[in-house]
């Protein structure tokens, strides 16, 4: 059976009218973003899709759909409604969507023939000129399914990568996100007629005569070489551009400067809780996967330790694999941080799946970070039962709001508790010349006690191991510095 089950109410993904908190910045790349608009009646689009041999992604009026194969019937219907947030997200109209309650996907056109055809009756009623499969569709079911509905088919892995396509501003994203779309293209190339005809082999074509006639390429073959050229040559650029990220993430590490990681289903607001933390100025859009390239930011906890926020790419339910292979190095950010703050959208329908499918995410990279912290965020539109319920379920959840303020407060404290603290403790002299060991003790480790003598600055601190082994020649254990109360050095009171 197949019905349609979209709400066009509640799935509009914009940003227009939205004013920017002051917390977030003066927001430049949003307005640039929003610069260019679509002229509707302008399209030259062919009505016959098997005219061209490669069509790019121009989304304009599209119809969903997905099968529902296991599960209830709500979580099919929160996909297909997430579905259509990432096609708006993308420029589109979605004008309607159907769900269709099948075991398993039909081999030749996904739906089956006589689905497929009551599709097409639906997009020829409401004049949509692209099909969006909830789903990651094999070249032959999406080529049956074009042949029927006579408009373009596209799936969600499609989708996910134009998003991220039209998101990238770095070199390094750009060049992630081309690779991963290139990756997808390749076993999907497809040709008609004389596109397929065969290209001369040698110089045959210009009278070299005997010796020199080959075989030749199809077009298809010769397109195909054509990409794997391309992608070798992107994953050569990408990994000459792995060593600028791993050197200062090796800078971090060599200075014991702690991280922390924002991880978090893509539009659960963790660029927000970013700039609320951090005054950090991200782009904020209420639209998915609105900001792709990392940002790190430096934050000093109470007690005068340096630690910093990395923002990292947001995930969805079945993010493309060839995005999670292009983007490692990116999250690889995650998977060597101190702390992971996972932002959860509180007031979504299902936040224990969004949570599950970010762990999935992470789990193909590897992560090892040893603290979880769970932020609902949105707690001022969530359900109090539900809050109450997440906090219960997780042992390191902060309830908080990155549009009011709520929680933010309590969510710092719980971060600087759980940073890795400095194990040596030590009572060092430091003659004034030397003031930047003094510095390095207060970024990187906790000053117990301080006081500046004719000699130099004695503190008592606790320090990491490269310090600890830097500062020991330093070390001056006769002038301990007795704790509470007013503090002393040696026998002076």
């Amino acid at each position: 059976m197949i019905a349609r089950v979209l709400s066009r109410e509640g799935t509009a993904i914009t940003a227009e009218g939205e004013l920017a908190a002051d917390h977030d910045g003066e927001q430049l790349d949003r307005a640039e973003r929003q610069a260019l608009r679509r002229v509707q009646g302008l399209s030259t689009e062919l009505e016959d899709v098997t005219e061209v041999e490669y069509r790019q992604l121009r989304l304009e009026k599209v119809v969903l759909a997905r099968l529902w194969t296991s599960g209830t019937a709500a979580e099919a219907e929160t996909s297909l409604r997430e579905l259509a947030a990432l096609a708006e997200t993308a420029g589109s109209e979605v004008l309607d969507g159907v769900l269709q309650r099948r075991e398993h996907p039909d081999p030749g056109t996904f739906l089956g023939s006589g689905k497929a055809q009551e599709l097409a009756e639906i997009v020829a009623a409401s004049g949509a000129d692209t099909v969006i499969c909830d789903g990651e569709l094999a070249p032959s079911q999406r080529r049956g399914l074009e042949d029927i509905v006579k408009v373009k088919v596209i799936d969600r892995v499609a989708l996910i990568l134009d998003i991220f396509a039209q998101h990238a501003k770095s070199r390094e994203g750009k060049a992630q996100v081309e690779l991963a779309q290139l990756e997808y293209l390749l076993p999907r190339l497809r040709g008609w007629g004389e596109s397929m005809s065969r290209q001369a082999g040698g110089r045959v074509a210009a009278g070299a005569g005997i010796g020199s006639r080959g075989p030749g390429e199809t077009k298809i073959e010769l397109d195909r070489r054509r990409i794997r050229t391309r992608m070798a040559k992107l994953r050569r650029e990408i990994a000459a551009m792995k060593p600028s990220r791993e050197a200062k993430r090796a800078g971090r590490r060599r200075n014991a400067v702690p991280s922390v990681a924002i991880v978090g289903y893509t539009n659960a607001g963790k660029s927000s809780l970013l700039n609320r933390l951090t005054r950090a100025g991200v782009l904020v859009e209420n639209a998915l996967f609105a900001t792709l390239d990392p940002t790190v930011r430096a934050a000093r906890a109470a007690d005068g330790r340096d630690y910093t926020f990395t923002d990292t790419v947001g995930f969805v339910r079945n993010l493309p694999h060839q995005l999670v292979e292009a983007f490692r190095s990116t999250l690889e950010e995650a998977a060597d941080a101190d702390v992971l703050l996972h932002v959860v959208d509180a007031s979504h329908s299902d936040p224990e799946g969004q949570i599950a499918a970010v762990h999935d995410v992470l789990a193909e990279v590897g992560n090892e970070a040893g603290v979880e912290i769970i932020a609902l965020n949105k707690a001022d539109l969530a359900d109090p039962l539900d809050l109450d319920r997440l906090r219960r379920a997780h042992r390191h959840a902060v309830a908080v709001s990155a549009r009011t303020g709520e929680g933010i407060g309590e969510l710092r404290t719980l971060i600087e508790e759980l940073l890795p603290q400095p194990q040596h403790e030590l009572t060092v002299l430091l003659p004034y010349e030397r003031g930047d060991l003094v510095s390095r003790v207060h970024e990187q480790g906790t000053v117990l006690t301080e006081e500046h003598l004719a000699e130099g600055t004695v503190l008592q601190a606790r320090v990491h191991a490269d310090l600890a082994a830097e500062l020991r020649p330093f070390t001056r254990p006769d002038m301990l510095v007795a704790r509470g109360g007013e503090a002393r050095i040696g026998g002076r009171g």
